[in-house]
């Protein structure tokens, strides 16, 4: 039972509507005193609201429920309640009859929620409470919470295609070290030693995959369930930066090819280093393999929108490539959101947007100055309590 539908419950407890106007719930002066006692319209509620009286009759209709089953507050209000609300279970058995909240046992007082079907086949989530003036009275009151199944099924793809994703991205590496495992050890001694070399470090480098994609599974984990945890440290985050560019070089990369500017003075950063190098990693990682030309870090200073903070510590990292189509610029934070077909899960950025937001920050795309990709994130200073 969802929160605002207790709290009409509670109201009607205490007020008995016996007529129904034509309107979505009762006439003013009556909700002044009873469904708008604990300060919310029913229209004001999220889920669909659907009352009927003691006789099943509707005498509350509110917007959402209008929405949900597209049916006028107008049509339902004053009609019989298995007439302005037909409802079907999954076995095309009708739910009023089946149930028979009226004249079935007195002890009973509501049904849990689950699937049922509205005219057309749409489904729709419900859950019933019977409000009774004793426990085992006659019921009073019907109270029906109403939920759209959308955003329910959205959760359920997202699961599906995030099991589909890992699915497919662990099959590879593990195909490829099994493979090499089973040749090494059915016929090792046929190989060179160089042969063994290359044959050891593509298993060591897929190894190292399905590291990551683990790492990534539980950051997701952790970011979906508000467990995030942040081990805040002194973070010298131009240094940080200069690390990964080093990095890249030692790959292969041509130092011309990175420009790190840093505005001073920056303010003192306290922030997870570990979860910093997760972020600056995934953004130039970015740049390097899907942008083109230069790329640039800025460090800087900037206005912070925190209450009691003069500053905050902001990094733009932009390329010169063909950058973010405008029409994709909203997806970009999203799970399993590629910018190309070159690799990659997909859920980057979206574990990058928790790390940042978990640390009280922001970040934000756009296009750079030339014309390629622009990420720019900040970080609050958040000095420890114990050293302001």
């Amino acid at each position: 039972m969802s929160v605002g539908t207790s709290g009409a419950q509670s109201a009607l407890r205490t007020h008995d509507v016996r007529s129904a106007p034509a309107s979505r719930h009762a006439d003013p002066a009556e909700r002044s005193v009873g469904l708008a006692e604990p300060g919310v319209d029913p229209d004001d509620l999220p889920d669909g609201l659907v009352i009927a009286d003691e006789r099943g009759r509707v005498i509350c209709f509110n917007a959402a429920a209008a929405r949900i089953t597209a049916t006028p507050a107008t049509e339902a209000l004053g009609r019989h309640l298995d007439r302005a609300l037909p409802l079907e279970d999954l076995e095309g058995r009708r739910w009023w009859q089946l149930t028979d909240p009226y004249g079935g046992l007195a002890i009973r007082v509501g049904q849990p929620e689950r699937n049922l079907l509205l005219p057309g086949g749409r489904e729709v989530l419900v859950t019933a409470r019977y409000v009774r003036v004793r426990p085992t009275g006659p019921v009073r009151r019907l109270v029906v919470s109403l939920r759209d199944t959308e955003g329910r099924r959205r959760t359920e793809r997202s699961h599906a295609e995030l099991i589909a994703t890992v699915a497919h991205e662990l099959r590879s590496p593990l195909t490829s070290v099994k493979g090499f495992t089973a040749t090494l050890l059915a016929k090792w001694e046929r190989f060179t030693d160089d042969q063994k070399k290359l044959m050891l470090e593509t298993v060591d480098a897929d190894a190292d995959r399905v590291t990551r994609l683990i790492a990534e599974l539980l950051d997701i984990s952790r970011i979906d369930a508000g467990r995030l945890e942040v081990r805040r440290q002194p973070v010298d985050i131009g240094a940080a930066v200069g690390r990964h560019i080093q990095a890249y070089v030692a790959a292969g990369q041509s130092a011309d090819r990175f420009l790190l500017r840093i505005g001073q003075p920056l303010p003192d950063l306290w922030a997870d280093p570990d979860k910093v190098d997760q972020v600056l990693s995934n953004l130039l990682e970015n740049a390097v393999r899907h942008g083109e030309g230069t790329v640039t870090i800025d460090v800087e200073p900037a206005p912070s929108p925190r209450e009691g903070e003069d500053v905050c510590t902001s990094v733009t990292v932009s390329d010169e490539g063909a950058g973010i189509p405008e029409e994709s610029m909203n997806r970009v934070f999203t799970r399993f959101w590629r910018g190309s077909k070159r690799g990659g899960t997909g859920l980057g950025l979206y574990i990058v947007k928790g790390i940042v937001e978990v640390h009280g920050g922001t970040i934000t795309v756009g296009r750079a100055p030339e014309g390629g990709a622009q990420f720019r994130f900040t970080l609050p200073v958040a000095t420890p309590a114990y050293l302001q």
